[in-house]
C-alpha cells in the first residue's frame, strides 16, 4: 500500500529554562515524488549533543546532516535496517574526524535516535538515551532502549527503577556517536499501520514527563498541538535541559477512507429510501380506499333510484 502524502510530522525543540545554548537538534528528510518515496522514504531524527561550550550544538547538527546524507548516498543498499546503521557509523567516523581536525582537546559527541519509514515499515535506529516511542489505539509504548548507566543497572537488578529516578549518575550515557570508533547502535523493526504516532525525543523531556503522561497528551491533542503541549510542558516543570520533540502521524489511507464514507452514505441513503417508499405506499393505500369508498356511495344511491 502507498503512503505518500499520508505522513504528518511536526518538529519541536527548545533550550529550556537553565542551560545557555540548545545542543539538541531535530532534522527531517521528506520524499520530494513517490519514486523517491519507494527509493528513500521518510527520515526524521533527534540527536542531543554533549560537549563544552559550543561543542554539543556542533556534534549534534553535524552527525545528524551526514547521517542523512550517508543514507542518501547509499541507495544500493536494499535493507533500509542495514543503510540506516551504516549511515549512522559513517556519521560517527565523520564526527571523530572533525573532533581530530579541530585539534583543541574538546569533547564532542550526540546521542542520536532516527526512524525511516518505508512501505509501512519504521526502522529506528538508537545510540545514547534519546529515545523513540509507539502509539497506537490508546496504547504508548517505549520502542527504543536506553543506553545510559542507570538503565543497565535496572536491567542487571542491581537498582530498582525507583532508585534509577534519584541516582547521582542517570545523566552517564554508554554509547554516543564522536565517543569511539564504532559505538553500540540497536536497531528495531516495527509494522505501521493508519493512525499510529511515533514520537521522538530527548531526555530532556523524559526528565519531566513520565511514559503515562506523555500517553495522555497524545490521547488528547491533535499530533500537531502533542508536540507543543509536550515541550511547552516540560518547561513549566522547569526546562532543567534542553527539550525536543519529533511527533509523526500517520493518515487513514485515503482509498479505504472513501470506501468508509461511501458505505457511510449508502448506509444512511438505504434508510432515508426506505422510509419515502413507505410514506407513498401509505398515501397510495388512502387514495385507493377513498376511492372504493365513493364508489360503493354511488352504486348504493344508483341502485335506490
Amino acid at each position: 500500500m502507498a503512503i505518500f502524502g499520508q505522513i504528518q510530522a511536526h518538529l519541536r525543540t527548545d533550550t529550556g529554562l537553565v542551560r545557555e545554548h540548545n545542543e539538541d537538534f531535530v532534522a527531517f528528510r521528506e520524499p520530494a515524488n513517490e519514486d523517491d518515496a519507494q527509493q528513500n522514504g521518510w527520515i526524521y531524527l533527534v540527536a542531543d549533543g554533549v560537549g563544552g561550550a559550543d561543542a554539543g550544538e556542533i556534534a549534534s547538527r553535524f552527525a545528524s546532516e551526514q547521517m542523512i546524507a550517508h543514507f542518501l548516498e547509499n541507495a544500493d543498499e536494499t535493507d533500509m535496517g542495514r543503510r540506516l546503521l551504516d549511515a549512522m557509523q559513517a556519521a560517527n567516523a565523520d564526527l571523530r574526524r572533525l573532533v581530530a581536525e579541530r585539534n583543541n582537546n574538546s569533547r564532542m559527541a550526540t546521542t542520536m535516535v532516527a526512524a525511516v519509514i518505508h512501505k509501512n515499515q519504521v526502522y529506528i535506529g538508537n545510540v545514547g538515551d534519546s529515545r523513540g516511542y509507539h502509539w497506537r489505539n490508546g496504547l504508548l509504548q517505549q520502542i527504543t532502549k536506553d543506553q545510559s548507566l542507570v538503565a543497565k543497572l535496572v536491567e542487571e537488578g542491581a537498582i530498582t527503577e525507583a532508585e534509577a529516578e534519584l541516582h547521582p549518575r542517570k545523566n552517564v550515557i554508554l554509547y554516543s556517536l564522536g565517543s569511539e570508533r564504532q559505538p553500540k547502535i540497536d536497531l528495531f523493526v516495527l509494522e505501521l499501520l493508519a493512525g499510529d504516532i511515533l514520537l521522538l525525543c530527548s531526555d530532556g523531556l523524559t526528565r519531566h514527563l513520565s511514559d503515562s503522561e506523555i500517553g495522555e497528551v497524545i490521547n488528547q491533542a491533535t499530533p500537531e498541538v502533542t508536540s507543543e503541549t509536550l515541550v511547552q510542558t516540560a518547561r513549566q516543570r522547569g526546562g532543567e535541559d534542553n527539550i525536543s520533540a519529533v511527533i509523526i502521524h500517520f493518515s487513514r489511507d485515503t482509498t479505504t477512507a472513501q470506501a468508509q464514507t461511501t458505505k457511510t452514505r449508502a448506509a444512511i441513503t438505504r434508510p432515508l429510501s426506505s422510509r419515502a417508499n413507505r410514506s407513498f405506499l401509505w398515501l397510495t393505500t388512502g387514495f385507493l380506499a377513498l376511492v372504493m369508498v365513493f364508489l360503493i356511495v354511488l352504486v348504493w344511491l344508483v341502485l335506490r333510484v
